[in-house]
């Protein structure tokens, strides 16, 4: 029988209002990737991200234009070559992972060649607002061991050291989004410093970077939107400490596991992050988690909801997935 492609749009309502630098959001739009061989059924799930010039149409229709190549019998390899990395790779990619355990029978993380996964502790992340809403929030998840902030604006110091007052006990990490200068750079690291953080997500805008190669980083920093996949590694040495991969960035899995690898040969730590979105993007993504010295999977935590069955989560440890959400 051949293989079918169908795509679907979904909206996931968040929790309240999740907010960056760049701007808020109440939902979740992501874009699914399903896989049909027989009976046996793969999915992908991807997050279409504005900052990277992706729309949500563009994304369904980039997964549609490959119904051909997918009936007939396009592999993880070949769509590399035929698809350039971003969400609609990443669906299609995690789909076909997906896919062949289903029809194999043997679990994802077999294939990839990886030890069997474990439960991870991931990061609670904490949206960008006022000083008191923020220390509000880190009051709330003051158990939680990893709490990463989302920063980026004026104020960012006081919104630090009020978060750090609501939760002494926390492990931080501090997420800019490219929101900060060189003007206020070297201000924002040394209270990053002071309040103990372990490590800063991309402070400077990608592509205006150069920056953190002549500056002193009293904390380790991490690139994030300026890195995507594999070949981007060599550029970032003298400027970034550590690497976020994401599934929706590398185009997924396969390019997330090379880049994982390159990343830790070269010397950089490395964080795996997500898009906030269902437990269906974050289980390939715990194949990742398993070998990284940050996680960041905590997406479904955001959402209001999520999909039946989903990732275990017991506090902020994240257990692996279930074959029947994925892999």
């Amino acid at each position: 029988m051949q293989r079918s492609l169908e795509v679907f749009v979904e909206n996931w309502p968040i929790a309240g209002r999740f907010a960056i630098s760049r701007g808020a959001r109440t939902e979740a739009i992501v874009v699914v990737a399903v896989i049909r061989d027989g009976a046996a059924v793969g999915r992908g799930e991807s997050v279409p991200y504005p900052r990277y010039g992706e729309t949500t149409e563009d994304v369904a229709g980039a997964i549609q234009a490959m119904a051909g190549d997918v009936a007939n019998g396009v592999d993880r390899t070949r769509l590399q070559a035929l698809m350039p990395a971003g969400a609609a790779r990443n669906a299609i990619d995690c789909a076909l992972w997906d896919l062949e355990a289903k029809l194999s029978g043997q679990p994802a993380w077999v294939t990839a060649g990886l030890a069997a996964p474990r439960a991870v502790e991931t990061a609670f992340t904490l949206s960008l607002g006022s000083p008191e809403s923020m220390a509000e929030a880190a009051d709330k998840a003051r158990d939680r061991p990893l709490l990463k902030i989302k920063l980026g604006a004026d104020g960012d110091a006081e919104r630090l050291a009020a978060v750090r007052e609501a939760a002494p006990g926390a492990r931080l990490i501090v997420d800019a989004n490219e929101g900060w200068s060189a003007d206020t750079l070297a201000a924002n690291m040394r209270a990053c410093a002071a309040a103990g953080v372990v490590l800063i997500e991309q402070p400077l805008p990608a592509g205006a970077d150069d920056l953190l190669a002549t500056v002193e980083r009293p904390v380790p920093v991490c690139a994030d939107e300026s890195l995507h996949v594999a070949a981007d590694l060599k550029g970032l040495r003298n400027r970034y400490d550590a690497v976020n991969v994401k599934l929706d960035k590398t185009g997924g899995l396969t390019e997330a596991l090379a880049t994982a690898q390159a990343a830790r040969d070269l010397g950089f730590s490395v964080m795996v992050g997500c898009m906030v979105s269902t437990s269906l993007a974050m289980a390939p993504a715990m194949l990742l988690a398993q070998t990284a010295d940050f996680v960041d999977l905590d997406g479904p935590l955001l959402l209001a909801g999520d999909r039946q069955p989903g990732l275990v989560y017991r506090g902020s440890q994240v257990s692996p997935p279930e074959p029947e959400l994925w892999g």
